[in-house]
């Protein structure tokens, strides 16, 4: 397989070439990968030209008669064009504006539009989240608790949606807030909070993953979501019904080890049933800023720096033959699988197994439902 051009690629504070920006933009744009199958690639093939290379042959032997749909660079090229006119710009993993808390998952998108002022993104976070329809009390709490963390030196991040979002980021521009976009920044949500956008990208910023023109769709949310959870150290759901996205943002908090504190409301009001089961779950509670701070400030000062791996040269990956991709193959089902015992029963080396799974990802023909695990579509 005839390998790309490389060369090295961003470490923490460092910048991407404008060719390799483009190429990570036309790669994760590119039909079947994601940040996880991003990662994959360009641990394998030592960066992201390489990958681009590779992209039709390896999703042909998983099985896909057509290539995945790939972006080319003209197409790239007027995306970051396009964020530019809205005063936006694409971070990467490992540069100095992309948050250090969110590098650190699995599935941290490689790239991220950011408008606004990059430094807030440095600073530690603690997202605010709750009830689109919150009760006055509901939000008057979100907002003096949003005051009190920013006048402690926290960034307060939230979805910019209705209700409790929506107090949280107004009580903290000051501060500097971080709002995240389900959808492209040139498709902002919910309409009645354009004038809430403009003031929290004047003083802090706006982050999307989504291309710059993208129309939020319901399944974009839960993704929003684990940005929200994923950029702080601790996720504060303040009303939350027994189903909601905010209990959905708490959930991923969890899996991605935040710190998660709840609320008490009310048993006769629905909106706090949510927030009163993850007390029951336990939750941190919390009735005033101290109690949050006090958890997280430990916490801040051991903020990691793990990114992507950086591009450069490296060895041919090899090829598995026709039995060790049956082998492998034969192995899994649409229940998850964890890798290494794809290695250990396959008897292949972990290479081979990488590439395989690369091979069916690319196909459409594989889920990662976490960390280390895989199954079949």
């Amino acid at each position: 397989m005839a390998r790309g051009k490389t060369s090295v690629g961003p470490g923490p504070g460092e910048l991407l070439s404008s060719e390799q920006r483009l190429d990570w933009l036309r790669l994760i744009r590119t039909e079947n990968v994601g940040p996880r199958t991003f990662r994959a690639l360009i641990n394998q093939f030592g960066g992201a030209a390489a990958a681009l290379e590779a992209l039709p042959t390896l999703a042909r032997r998983g099985g896909r008669l057509l290539p995945p749909r790939m972006p080319d660079k003209v197409e790239a090229e007027a995306e970051m064009a396009a964020l530019a006119r809205l005063g936006a710009r694409l971070v990467a993993t490992g540069e100095a504006d992309y948050p250090i808390a969110l590098r650190q998952l699995d599935d941290a998108p490689p790239l991220i539009c950011v408008r606004g002022r990059g430094e807030v993104l440095q600073r530690p976070m603690v997202a605010i989240v709750g009830a689109r329809n919150a009760s006055a009390a509901g939000r008057s709490f979100a907002a003096r608790l949003a005051l009190d963390l920013a006048g402690a030196g926290w960034v307060v991040v939230s979805g910019l949606a209705r209700g409790i979002d929506a107090a949280a980021h107004e009580a903290s521009l000051d501060g500097g807030t971080v709002g995240v976009f389900a959808g492209g920044l040139a498709r902002p949500y919910p309409p009645e909070n354009l004038g809430l956008i403009e003031k929290v990208a004047a003083t802090g910023a706006i982050v999307s993953e989504m291309p710059v023109n993208w129309e939020p769709r319901a399944r974009d949310f839960p993704r929003r979501n684990r940005l929200v959870s994923g950029m702080a150290l601790g996720v504060v759901v303040v009303e939350a019904a027994e189903r909601s996205g905010s209990l959905i943002t708490a959930r991923l908090a969890g899996e991605q080890g935040r710190e998660v504190f709840a609320v008490p409301g009310s048993p006769l009001d629905p909106r706090a049933g949510g927030t009163n089961r993850l007390l029951k779950q336990g939750a941190t509670l919390v009735t005033e800023a101290a109690d949050v701070i006090d958890v997280l400030t430990p916490m801040a000062g051991r903020r990691g720096h793990d990114a992507i791996e950086a591009e450069g040269p490296t060895m041919e990956p090899p090829l598995p033959g026709e039995d060790a991709r049956a082998r492998i193959i034969g192995l899994l089902s649409p229940a998850p699988t964890l890798i290494d015992d794809l290695v250990r029963l396959s008897g292949c080396s972990a290479a081979e197994v990488q590439i395989v799974l690369l091979e069916l990802d690319l196909a459409g023909r594989l889920d990662r439902p976490g960390t280390g695990r895989v199954a079949l579509k």
